[in-house]
């Protein structure tokens, strides 16, 4: 008796055949990737493709050896539902590994991008595209599974669709929130510790960045909490933004006509010098300025510049300032002008 007449008359043989070549077929592809791929990964400069190679190689080799299965069980031509069964246990192995595969390939691709500059992806977006992959993949893995057990996915679909507009009707609020948020996260217009000044005249510090809101230490030590929604369509002033936090303060100071300018500015100029500590004067380009910046209807109006270490600092140093400009321009007698009304009453003959 030939080879070929055992193999035509015994299917158990030939499927006992078509399993050890798929092992074979698997532990060489399994030695390639762990052994030639590897080694030409190696060369290059980067480990994104070490990392990848790495996480191909099983998926690989497990499905070269699930499709051998599944050919060894088509050749010995089981009686329902047993070939079914078959089929959807391995197809459900399958999309496991080859999801699990994607997943972490995924995940590589992310903290790659996030080490990079210029890239949307950063250490404060990560969380969220990594969040994201996961939820494709999930959702992926979890439609592919159905395919395998001959699901019907099209009124699941359409189910899906229908609950998916009823809870974005039900929720929009918490979606605008959401989607501000992740704006904010990607965009990044501020950062934890930044002190931001709003269009409706509230500054702060701020203390967290969630996805549905952003909290705020106000100077009172009151925190606030806004909704994402509403930082993203306010006009916002991060005093902490740019290349360092200090930032300058412009003080109004009026004084009657008449008055000595360049007095007025040595005055002035000296306050700003030995006020406070909080004055930025280490270098000539942070050192205070004096301008006379309008012939007012009033009087000449200057206006004193000076930079500070901190934008919370800003009120105080203002009342030091002010303070000090008040005492000094009274002590050299300069008249500060202000309003005035004059009353003249007549006697009226009878």
């Amino acid at each position: 008796m030939t080879l070929a007449s055992i193999l035509d008359d015994d299917p158990r043989v030939r499927a006992i055949l078509v399993l050890c070549s798929a092992v074979i077929a698997a532990a060489v592809l399994d030695w390639i990737f762990r052994v030639v791929m590897r080694h030409l990964v190696g060369r290059t400069k980067t480990d994104i493709d070490d990392a990848i190679v790495s996480a191909l190689r099983r998926p690989l080799a497990i499905t070269v050896l699930l499709f051998g299965l599944w050919a060894a069980f088509q050749g010995l031509a089981l009686e329902p539902p047993v070939p079914f069964v078959t089929r959807g246990v391995l197809l459900s192995i399958a999309v496991l590994y080859w999801g699990i595969a994607v997943a972490r390939i995924a995940s590589i691709v992310l903290e790659a991008l996030a080490r990079g500059e210029g890239s949307v992806v950063n250490v404060r977006t990560q969380p969220i595209y990594s969040l994201a992959s996961r939820v494709v993949v999930v959702l992926g893995a979890a439609y592919f599974l159905l395919l395998a057990w001959n699901v019907d996915v099209t009124a699941w679909l359409a189910s899906a669709g229908i609950i998916g507009i009823a809870v974005g009707l039900a929720a929009q609020q918490s979606l605008s929130n959401l989607f501000a948020g992740v704006s904010i996260l990607s965009d990044a217009p501020y950062k934890i510790g930044d002190f931001l000044a709003l269009d409706n005249g509230m500054r702060g510090r701020v203390t967290q960045i969630g996805f549905r809101s952003t909290r705020i230490l106000t100077r009172d030590d009151v925190e606030v909490i806004i909704p994402n929604s509403q930082l993203a369509n306010a006009v916002i002033v991060n005093e902490s933004g740019g290349p360092y936090e200090k930032s300058r303060i412009r003080v109004p100071v009026t004084v009657a006509y008449g008055t000595d300018v360049e007095e007025v500015r040595n005055i002035l100029l000296d306050i700003a010098r030995t006020a406070s500590e909080e004055i930025v004067l280490d270098h000539p380009e942070n050192a205070p300025l004096v301008r006379l910046v309008l012939l007012g209807e009033m009087g000449l109006e200057f206006e004193l510049r000076v930079w500070i270490f901190l934008p919370e600092s800003r009120t105080r140093v203002i009342d030091a300032l002010n303070t000090q400009i008040y005492n000094r321009l009274r002590a050299a007698n300069i008249e500060i002008p202000y309003p005035k009304h004059h009353v003249y009453l007549h006697t009226m003959a009878d």
